[in-house]
């Protein structure tokens, strides 16, 4: 399998301990850092934190920073993009048929060559992705998966979420991959509700499908 989406299934990033504080502070830090350092209108918009720093770095928007500052700048950049997708009255899942607006919480959207596709769950956003006998549409079409937070319903990068399974809470479909944010927020439900913690490059077909049983 090739294109964007599989680029993200198999990318290998490090995890995200930082509380929500944290993060917040250091939001706070990079918006000082940028409106002092960086020329606004050239920053990159999109990426994760790696990518973002990486970026900054590359095109020396804010001069020559340290890798410190630069990644407060990065969480600032992610933070001005912290914000719900929407999905339209009428939006059914293309996997099960279920109108996906009425479970605003589990919903996952995949963007490709510029249609907007919704899911009622990240579980049939893989089964559309991975089962291309019954999906036929080019893999490397696909430019924009994201999920959302289980807490704050924020939306996140499909290959940013920390993703927690086996659970015993239940979405539209049974069970369901629930993403997170932060680890910090996934352990925490697990705690609550059991589970294990994933993230989107240890997910196969035979998963995918085992959740069905």
């Amino acid at each position: 399998m090739k294109g964007i989406f599989f680029i993200l299934l198999v990318s290998i990033l490090s995890a995200n301990n930082l509380s929500s504080v944290a993060i917040k502070k250091l939001e706070f830090k990079g918006s000082k850092i940028a409106k002092l350092f960086c020329k606004q209108e050239a920053l990159p918009k999109d990426g994760s934190i790696e990518q973002i720093v990486n970026k900054l770095k590359t095109s020396k928007v804010c001069g020559n920073l340290d890798n410190d500052k630069l990644k407060a700048v990065a969480y600032y950049i992610k933070s001005k993009k912290s914000s719900t997708f929407k999905v339209p009255n009428g939006a059914k899942c293309p996997v099960c048929g279920m109108f996906v607006y009425k479970y605003p919480k589990w919903a996952a959207h995949m963007v490709i060559k510029n249609k907007d596709y919704y899911f009622d769950g990240v579980k049939d956003m893989l089964k559309f992705y991975f089962f291309d006998e019954d999906f036929k549409y080019n893999r490397d079409d696909i430019s924009k998966v994201e999920v959302r937070d289980y807490y704050s319903l924020e939306s996140i990068d499909a290959k940013d979420a920390f993703y927690v399974i086996d659970s015993k809470v239940y979405g539209p479909m049974g069970k369901e991959l629930i993403p997170f944010k932060s680890l910090k927020e996934a352990k925490a439900f697990i705690a609550d509700h059991g589970g294990r913690v994933i993230k989107l490059k240890d997910t196969n077909p035979k998963m995918i499908l085992d959740l069905d049983k």
